[in-house]
């Protein structure tokens, strides 16, 4: 893969003028929820939207492929690497403001912190985001949320980079909240920040209460110490009214505890899988794939992942799919 390098050292050099924070050859792993990916050509951290807007206008005339990350809950990187630029957003893209209801964040605010943030100011609506270990950026392109809520919601607009380089702003209707899904899944804009309207919890007491009570919940109920990327099937409302959660189904099926590899469907909760310390991209892919066509059978439903698996030339697709690319034939088979 080395000798596929799409980014030279010249081109490193430019992006170092246009970004400080500018890293070469990055072991993913690192960023990695799940602890697993190989090395990426290079990791741009931008601090401002005019890094970014540079960023991305140098790339897009060299036609050089980009992904966006953050805090990767949600993605699982290949273990072969990144040939792309990884566009990082993190802690020095966090900006976060409160006046009143309205609630302003960059997209690479911590999800905990930005929930307890706007409880502090004794707002409401934020409690089912507390124990998200994501950035918002991440959050908003997923609609993600906990307890069947979402953080569309409370969207009043987000601010975006166009493919084109052109900034936008989307109001909550055009943003396309679904569960678990929004626009920006299919439109190749980059999430740069977003308001919020919050309402007065007029308890604000309650709302800490309630607050401590999930994250005392989501410590009983998922595991937290070996390395993971939380939830990986999505619930589908018609399947869980019918049959239960996506953990549920998979325990029924008789898949808890499976492994593959270092990868091991986890026995506490269902819905994740597993890095028991050196699992591969291919080790979660065939867990997928296996979960995903054994509860099809079972049910009639087929879940569909909330991972994104990012290809070394940075595009990303949903896991599920890249699974059934790489075993077709994989099916109820038994796991050594």
């Amino acid at each position: 893969m080395k000798n596929d390098r799409l980014i030279s050292s010249g081109m490193i050099r430019d992006l170092r003028f246009m970004c400080p924070d500018t890293k070469k050859d990055v072991l993913l792993s690192g960023y990695s929820r799940w602890r697993i990916g190989g090395v990426a050509d290079c990791v741009v951290s931008p601090a401002t939207v005019e890094e970014l807007v540079d960023v991305i206008s140098y790339v897009r005339n060299r036609t050089i492929p980009y992904v966006i990350i953050g805090e990767t809950s949600n993605l699982l990187f290949p273990t072969e690497g990144i040939r792309a630029l990884v566009i990082h957003f993190g802690k020095n893209f966090s900006k976060l403001s409160i006046a009143g209801s309205r609630v302003f964040a960059q997209s690479g605010a911590w999800v905990p912190r930005f929930s307890l943030s706007v409880a502090k100011m004794g707002l409401g609506g934020t409690e089912h985001m507390i124990g998200i270990p994501g950035t918002l950026g991440g959050l908003i392109y997923m609609n993600g949320g906990s307890s069947r809520k979402g953080v569309g919601d409370h969207v009043v607009k987000v601010n975006t980079l166009s493919p084109e380089g052109d900034l936008a702003v989307f109001n909550r209707e055009e943003c396309g909240f679904q569960y678990r899904s929004s626009v920006f899944q299919s439109n190749g804009h980059i999430i740069i920040s977003a308001e919020f309207d919050y309402p007065l919890s007029g308890d604000a007491v309650a709302v800490r209460r309630d607050m401590l009570r999930i994250l005392r919940e989501r410590r009983r109920k998922f595991p937290r110490k070996t390395p993971n990327c939380g939830s990986v099937f999505v619930s589908d409302p018609k399947m869980y009214k019918e049959y239960g959660s996506p953990g549920e189904i998979i325990e029924r099926c008789g898949l808890k505890g499976l492994e593959k590899g270092n990868a091991k469907i986890s026995e506490l909760h269902a819905n994740f899988i597993l890095n028991k310390g050196a699992a591969t991209a291919e080790d979660v892919l065939f867990l997928i794939n296996l979960v995903q066509k054994t509860a099809e059978k079972e049910t009639g439903y087929s879940m569909r992942s909330e991972v994104r698996y990012v290809t070394p030339f940075g595009m990303t697709v949903p896991a599920h799919e890249r699974a059934a690319e790489l075993y077709p034939n994989n099916f109820i088979e038994k796991v050594k």
